[in-house]
């Protein structure tokens, strides 16, 4: 995942305004190149080796640079957008932001499943050994968990109930089991729907024993990763899950965009609170405290909920594509850093 750098020197085939100095400099001035971007010795230690000062050293550097005696590339692997990546990040004031290439082939298609190999890399780097990991119902979460291949040891926690709707798209209780699989660690998995009829149900079951245990790690989670949906068919577990008539009265609210089965408009203000009282998942006060909070989403008919999400201040990190980025890049006014960790109740 870190980008890697290569330092081209060359000597007598320097550009044109390079010839402009003599050829004892060239050779002088390449093998002082080399020993600073290649063999990593110092300014002081060169300047020792050829007998000069160091701030001849200095100059001698620059002027290769200026002169094209010296080129420095910044390569990354094809997949990853280096330059979307940083100006995501500073838009949106990220820890971090991922941004790869969208298929061409699948344009229309959200979270593509390359986000979650990048994403399983992303946490192999961000999870510490004794970290607690949580992860959230997605499939874009799942994606991530089946392509793990390592994880410090750590503790597993599912941070939401399963979403069975029949379908192939099952896997939250696997994916945390995968994931302590990979690590070593503990696995805590919620054996309950996510979405409940009423809150007394869902209270009842938040009281029983292998629940309860899972919920006491949530204040203890260091790292979460979290899938974002969009309000439409397909694209958002919880508008799957609800009634017409449920759906028809949280869009009247304005909901652009969901999280952990915690609503949001599209300023990141959260909306519809009834609905968490009916749910299992972690709270958004829990998720605020947890340092490291990863979404993975992409694909155009997301962006815009992954903007609404962005502005919360939940989220400190993103694995995301270009179609989404670009929207991203231009989406309303500029958001307050997210990490300042704005409260998305307005609090």
């Amino acid at each position: 995942m870190n980008s890697s750098e290569e330092i081209a020197v060359s000597g007598m085939s320097a550009g044109r305004s390079a010839m402009r100095m003599g050829p004892a400099e060239l050779v002088q001035a390449a093998a002082m190149a080399r020993r600073f971007y290649l063999e990593g010795k110092s300014k002081i230690q060169i300047a020792e080796e050829f007998g000069v000062s160091r701030f001849k050293v200095a100059r001698v550097l620059e002027t290769a640079l200026e002169r094209d005696l010296v080129r420095i590339e910044i390569r990354v692997p094809a997949e990853l957008d280096a330059e979307r990546s940083d100006a995501l990040r500073a838009r949106y004031g990220l820890r971090h932001a991922v941004v790869v290439e969208s298929p061409a082939e699948a344009e229309e298609t959200p979270d593509p499943e390359n986000l979650g190999e990048v994403a399983a890399d992303l946490l192999g780097e961000l999870v510490n050994e004794g970290d607690v990991l949580g992860l959230a119902w997605g499939r874009s979460t799942i994606h991530m968990a089946a392509a793990l291949d390592r994880l410090p040891p750590c503790t597993v926690v599912q941070l939401t109930g399963v979403y069975d709707a029949g379908t192939s798209e099952r896997g939250s209780v696997e994916a945390v089991r995968r994931a302590a699989q990979v690590s070593g660690g503990d696995a805590h998995p919620i054996y309950a729907p996510m979405l409940l009829p009423d809150a007394a149900t869902a209270a009842a079951l938040r009281n029983q024993t292998g629940i309860a245990r899972a919920f006491e790690y949530f204040d203890k989670v260091t790292v979460a990763c979290v899938s974002i949906g969009s309000w439409e068919p397909g694209i958002s577990t919880v508008h799957d899950m609800l009634s017409d008539e449920e759906r028809a009265h949280y869009a009247s609210l304005g909901v652009a965009a969901e999280m952990a089965a915690h609503l949001f408009d599209a300023e990141g203000r959260r909306i519809g609170r009834d609905l968490g009282e009916r749910c299992i998942t972690v709270k958004a006060d829990q998720l605020r405290r947890i340092p490291e909070v990863v979404a993975i989403a992409g694909g155009q008919r997301k962006a815009s909920a992954i903007d609404a999400v962005l502005r919360s201040g939940l989220v400190t990190s993103l694995v995301t594509d270009t179609s989404a980025a670009d929207y991203l890049m231009t989406a309303g006014p500029t958001p307050k850093p997210t990490l300042g960790r704005a409260d998305p109740d307005g609090h």
